[in-house]
């Protein structure tokens, strides 16, 4: 461990005062604040954390809207040395619970809307000795854990001796985040990321993709409990001195014009499905006329829907591979360097390599599994050995993905290594036949699993969600005419809604689990 100190409190947001850009406005939610005021307050939560007993290590979960109390209780966690673990807002009391336990978290601080979750799953928690309710109402807790508003919380700093307010003396490789996986596998998972590894995910695709500056204004809709989120909307920008947008509902083509007309954005990042979402909107075609570039990530996005929205809305989208294993993106495309339908090549800082199913290196236009190192890999998982030992290979992490390396250097997406399927002894990707349903008018979502047919053979099943009226004979027709025949559907099944992750992901196993019923197979 270095002896160096590092806080990433300081690298945000104190850095900025001391260079004289305290009055500049670093987030706008529910309320503005610039960056002396949320120096300010973060100074008042780390105090008042610390006038609770909590010390270097301790973990605090978030359940909580992405908003200004957010931004700031995670800021504070930092500032005090702590661990913050913001946790989706979509989890029920059961999952929290579990979630809340495997961390061994001191603390829960939740908002309003979710205190029926909160509560549930404070009674499951052993370890945890504070509750924090940001918003009106009290969260009932049972007898040992102290219950008090945000309000209260905030107090408790105010008054605090200005030394508990200070930065905690952190090092490069203090924890600084723990990031539970989004569950696209089933079982979440907490990656352990250091102080450093924010500055770092800044310095590589921060600076040297986006090209992020003062005047730039972040609006994402992925949101701070996920990795792509936190580095859009608080990384990113408080690193550059640029303003991040904060919007606490759920994110919706209405809400999202809303926040483009109201605050002008600059950059803008979404997954693939919430840009389908824009596309079949009635946003008016000018609706990012201030946006300079768009980013993409979470699933490969597909050249068709790229160009689509681009040809509408005028803005480019980037698309990009990162993971809550290495906290942001470490694969992408580039301005005025797009290659649609594919990753990108890497950005700077990063090394990627393909390898075979024994670990050696595979030559260029032959698929393999993606590994990639640099310097924001997570330490591991929490609590999980085997499953460490697995994804993290010396200074190389398995990102679990299938790719293809083009002769002049960039990457494309063959789905997950666990997603690939063969037909007629042929491997076949889900993301290819995918990509070419989407490109049918009438298909909004897709998701391709194999299924095994009488003779236990997998072969593809594509669940779409319709747009409009369409038949299966016609979606398998149109596969067959763009695609190699082995890689058409051999059924179509049509739902309402795919199941995602609150990031946008689909979950790729309960979509396993709602063909197997729907068809009596197993999927």
């Amino acid at each position: 461990m270095t002896d160096e100190k590092f806080n990433a409190a300081t690298y945000l947001v104190d850095r900025h005062q001391s260079i004289g850009a305290g009055d500049r406005v670093a987030v706008r939610g529910s309320r503005a604040l610039t960056y002396r005021e949320l120096g300010e307050l973060t100074g008042r939560v780390a105090a008042a954390y610390r006038r609770l007993g909590l010390r270097r290590d301790d973990r605090v979960m978030f359940l909580m809207a992405d908003d200004v109390e957010l931004l700031a209780g995670i800021l504070g966690a930092f500032r005090a040395g702590l661990v913050a673990v913001p946790v989706s807002t979509m989890l029920t009391g059961a999952e929290l619970g579990r979630l809340l336990a495997d961390s061994g978290a001191r603390m829960l601080v939740a908002g309003h809307e979710f205190d029926g979750a909160a509560a549930a799953a404070i009674a499951a928690a052993p370890d945890v000795e504070h509750a924090v309710l940001c918003g009106p109402g009290e969260l009932p807790t049972p007898s040992g854990v102290s219950s008090r508003s945000w309000d209260e919380l905030i107090a408790l700093g105010n008054d605090a001796p200005a030394e508990l307010r200070i930065a905690a003396p952190t090092t490069d490789d203090s924890w600084a985040l723990w990031l539970y996986t989004s569950g696209t596998t089933g079982h979440p998972k907490a990656a352990m990321h250091r102080h450093a590894n924010i500055r770092h995910v800044y310095e590589t695709y921060g600076a040297q993709v986006l090209g992020i500056g003062p005047d730039d204004r972040c609006l994402s809709v992925a949101k701070l409990f996920f990795a792509y989120g936190i580095g859009n909307s608080a990384f990113f920008p408080l690193a550059a001195g640029a303003t991040t947008l904060l919007e606490p509902r759920r994110p919706t083509a209405a809400v999202i014009a809303e926040r483009l007309l109201a605050d002008r954005p600059t950059l803008f990042f979404g997954v693939p499905t919430f840009f389908a979402a824009l596309l079949a909107s009635e946003l008016p075609d000018d609706a990012f006329s201030s946006v300079r570039l768009a980013t993409s990530a979470g699933e490969p996005l597909p050249a068709a829907l790229q160009a689509r929205f681009t040809a509408r809305f005028g803005v480019e989208i980037i698309d990009g591979l990162g993971s809550t294993e290495a906290l942001h993106i470490f694969l992408s495309n580039r301005p005025n360097d797009i290659r649609p339908g594919t990753t990108g090549r890497p950005v700077p800082g990063y090394d990627v390599e393909l390898r075979d199913a024994a670990g050696v290196v595979v030559p260029v236009g032959v698929p393999g599994s993606l590994y990639v190192r640099g310097a924001s890999m997570a330490l591991g998982y929490w609590r999980r050995t085997e499953a460490s030992r697995d994804a993290f290979q010396g200074e190389w992490l398995s990102s679990g993905d299938t790719y293809v390396e083009t002769a002049d250097g960039y990457y494309t997406c063959l789905g997950r290594s666990n997603d690939m399927l063969k037909a007629g002894g042929i491997w076949v990707s889900p993301a290819e036949v995918e990509a070419r349903l989407l490109e049918h008018p009438a298909v909004a979502q897709v998701a391709v699993i194999g299924v095994p047919d009488e003779n236990g053979l997998d072969k593809p099943v594509a669940v779409v969600v319709a747009a409009e009226p369409v038949t299966e004979d016609a979606l398998v027709g149109w596969c067959r005419e763009g695609l190699a025949a082995f890689k058409r559907p051999r059924r179509v099944l049509f739902v309402d809604e795919l199941p995602k992750t609150a990031t946008g992901k689909i979950q790729r196993f309960k979509v396993r689990d709602l063909v197997a019923t729907e068809s009596g197979v197993r999927a």
